[in-house]
Formats: structure tokens, sequence, C-alpha cells
């Protein structure tokens, strides 16, 4: 076969594009001196014939920018967005949602074959569960604040994978109230001369203007970051947003002096209104602060927690023990069927979030216990304690080797992993399969329709069980 050596800024005629990444990057191949290269290119889907450009160039793999569509796929389908190609933020935009459910359904399922080691008839992958909204479905935005060139303040998303600001607030994944608050905020921060942070001298007020809805009570969270007190500079701004908005029911303002990337540091203050927002997840009143981890899309979370309950099996006996457990909120969708419920996670605020949120909702069997899970799943092995069933739902780290070896150790009769990264989940699961444990099902969910992530859940049953 006739072989070409890539260089940076060379031309690819004809390349045929073959998969899809879950960076929302498409894959062809080509033939070079060193052998077949792969070619990522951003915006490229499967199917797409293309003419492209190689703007980067590695050992056995290179990335390229499209020049020209030859021929298109049948999958490309412009969802609309005028930053989407600058922000990076949704990698899917330009696909069909029944495309981009397939490409995430086979993330999860390849995750769990070819990392995770499992024979595909070894367990029972189910359909994805796609989301009946695909727009405005985001009960949660950050937005960073900067200066433009004419050292207005605007606020936006960051570009992907720098912290270049790309101005936006219309953006097509939260709900237009969003948007509205932020352009009344933004026009009286401007007004007022309230001054941008600046990442680079570390000088300037406001970093991030942070909104949270409750789904189903409608009730509003606004949160402005700033790198010093400004509650001068903020109460009237507060007052006058509860005033303008009557869902806003908290606004809080958070102090973060530290030069990081961490979004929120320690302090917290309330400006105007509650401390807190409450909503509605799984038939539970649930508290929810600006520090508290909540999913971003209730519906779809709601649907997950199901595929979780479905996957405990349970009758009303079995002790749960709910690992990496946030504010209780899918161990507290569990207890109605459990004879007990254990959290245990290392958050002070959301441990006593996931205590008051049992007290509200009279849940009286289930416990919190403030601490990381591994150390929590130890201490409780150490105690004697035995649970039939344990759930983690991890960050996207996975679990770490403690907390897996822990609960061997327990030996529950059935383990589901809730995860929102697939390559860890299946790593984890593959390590409970090699110490006793049985991989029964497999279902994705997706929680981030036109962005690159996806859940997944899945359930393991002790061997001899």
């Amino acid at each position: 076969m006739f072989k070409i050596k890539l260089s940076k800024n060379d031309i690819i005629e004809k390349l045929e594009i073959t998969d899809v990444t879950a960076e929302g990057n498409g894959v062809g191949h080509i033939e070079t001196e060193d052998g077949r290269a792969a070619v990522f290119v951003s915006g490229a889907v499967t199917g797409d014939v293309i003419k492209c450009k190689i703007v980067k160039v590695q050992k056995s793999l290179c990335y390229g920018i499209i020049l020209e569509v030859i021929t298109p796929s049948p999958d490309r389908f412009d969802r609309g967005c005028d930053v989407k190609s600058t922000c990076g933020g949704c990698v899917f935009r330009h696909i069909s949602y029944e495309a981009e459910l397939r490409i995430k359904e086979n993330i999860v399922k390849n995750a769990f074959l070819r990392l995770g080691k499992f024979p595909e008839e070894s367990f029972e992958f189910m359909p994805i569960l796609g989301c009946e909204e695909t727009d405005g479905y985001r009960n949660k935005a950050q937005y960073p604040v900067s200066a433009d060139k004419d050292g207005k303040a605007v606020c936006g998303f960051y570009a992907q994978r720098s912290h270049r600001l790309v101005p936006c607030t219309d953006c097509r994944l939260q709900p237009p109230v969003f948007s509205e608050i932020l352009k009344f905020s933004m026009e009286y921060v401007n007004r007022k001369h309230i001054s941008p942070y600046n990442e680079q001298t570390g000088t300037g007020l406001l970093r991030h203007i942070f909104i949270r809805r409750g789904y189903h009570s409608g009730e509003i969270a606004v949160c402005f970051v700033v790198r010093k007190n400004a509650e001068r500079e903020l109460r009237p701004l507060s007052e006058e947003l509860m005033k303008r908005f009557p869902d806003i029911k908290s606004v809080t303002m958070n102090i973060n002096p530290k030069n990081t990337n961490v979004i929120m540091g320690d302090e917290l203050r309330t400006l105007s209104g509650a401390d807190v927002i409450t909503d509605i997840m799984c038939g539970n009143k649930i508290i929810i602060s600006p520090r508290s981890f909540y999913q971003v899309n209730t519906p779809q979370a709601e649907r997950l927690y199901s595929v979780a309950k479905e996957f405990a099996a349970l009758t009303g006996e079995e002790d749960v023990l709910d690992l990496y457990c946030g504010t209780g909120t899918i161990g507290l969708s569990l207890a109605d069927k459990a004879g007990h419920v254990t959290g245990a996670e290392i958050i002070p605020e959301a441990v006593r979030a996931a205590r008051q949120n049992a007290e509200n909702n009279h849940i009286d069997n289930a416990d919190f216990i403030c601490a990381d899970s591994g150390q929590a799943a130890k201490q409780l092995l150490d105690s004697g304690r035995k649970p039939d069933v344990i759930v983690t739902d991890p960050p996207r780290k996975g679990c770490d080797t403690l907390t897996l070896d822990s609960i061997v150790k327990m030996s529950p009769e059935r383990i589901v992993m809730i995860s929102c990264n697939p390559a860890t989940a299946a790593r984890d699961c593959r390590y409970l399969a090699d110490n006793g444990y049985r991989l029964v099902k497999v279902r994705a969910v997706d929680m981030f329709p036109a962005a690159g992530h996806v859940e997944c859940a899945a359930v393991m049953v002790r061997q001899d069980s």
C-alpha cells in the first residue's frame, strides 16, 4: 500500500471517518512510513469523508481539522449553538441525538469488554437510557468572570483545555432563567464597576457566578464567588435579584482568596434569603447548599437511581451501605425498601445535610458517617458490620484499593456501582470479579446530552450467592 510521511500542516485530501471518541473527535486511519496512523479530527462524524489539515503529529497518531466535508455522514445534524466551536463543552452538538446515544452506549460497553475484560456473553448489557429533554436540562451552572479587551466584565465558559474565556450568557444546556439572571447581574456589575478577577495578576473581585435551580421546586440559588469580602458591593445586587426574580430564594457569597483552579473557597456567607434551597429527588425533599453535590440533571438522576434500586433487588430486610453518599440522595431513595441504610461521606457539610434530609422526610432507618469511604468501610468491617448490599457512587477516579478490599471482606451479597466514568467503573468491577464477584448487568444512562460524559450502573453478585 502507498505510504506517506505525515507532518504538521500536511493536507489529507480524502479521509474516511470510521469512529468517534468520547471527546467528540472523529477517527480515521492513514498509512505512513512508520505504519498505520490514527487521525483524530474534531467535529468529524462516523461516516464522514473529509479533507483535513494536520495540526499536530505524534508517533502513532495525529490531530487534524476539517477543511471540507466531502461526503457528510447520515448522522451529521446541527443541533444549534453560536459558540459550540469555541466553547467546546458540547462535543456532540453536530450530530443527531440518536447517534450520540449509540456512541455513548458503545463507550460504556467497550469499557467493560476491553478495559474490564469481561466476555460479552458473561453479563447482560441493557439499552442506554436517553433523555427526554436534550436542552435546558442542567440545574447547575458555574460561570467564570473575566474582563474583555475593553475592560468590561464578561462571563461565560472556558474554552476546552484552556482558561480562555468564551463569553456566553445563553447556553442551550441551561434553563432560560439562568440567562436572564446572568444578564441582570452582569449589567449591575459593570454599572457599579465591580472588578472582574484576573487570574494572571490575582487581582480583581468577582471570580464566578454560580446558579442552582430545583427542578421540581423551581427554587433558585445564586452564589457569587469573590476573591475577598464583597458584602458591601454585592448585598444591594442580591436584594435587587430577589425582587426581580421571585424564584430566587437564596443569594450567597463564597470567599476564595487562593490563586487556584478550585472554584469554591471555605467561607460562605448569606447575602439575602435562605442559606439553602430545596428540591425533590425520588420523592424525597432534599436540601441543596452551594457546596452540596447534587446531580445536574434531575429527571435522569431519578431514572439512574431507579436502575440502582432495581439492581439492588431489595426485599425490605437488607442492611445497605451507601459509600460516597453525598447528601444521601441515593441511600434515602432506597430506604423504603431496605431494613437499614448507612451512608458514608467525607464532607461534613454534606453529612449534616444528609441527616437533615432523612429527618425532613421522616426516614428513621438511615444514618450517616462522616469519613472517607475507604476508612468508613474499614471501620464498619472492624466493628463486625457485614451489609447485605453495598452501593457506591465514587468520583471520576473510581474507588480506591482500601474501599474495594473492605467491600470484598464485608462480603455483601450484591454490589451496585454507579459511576460517571465507565473506564474506572470497569476497572473496579474487574477487581471485584477477581475477588469473588460476578458481573450480572450493566446499563448506560445519559445524564449529559451533547456533552462527552456518560453515567453507568452495574450490579455484581457474590459467586456463592
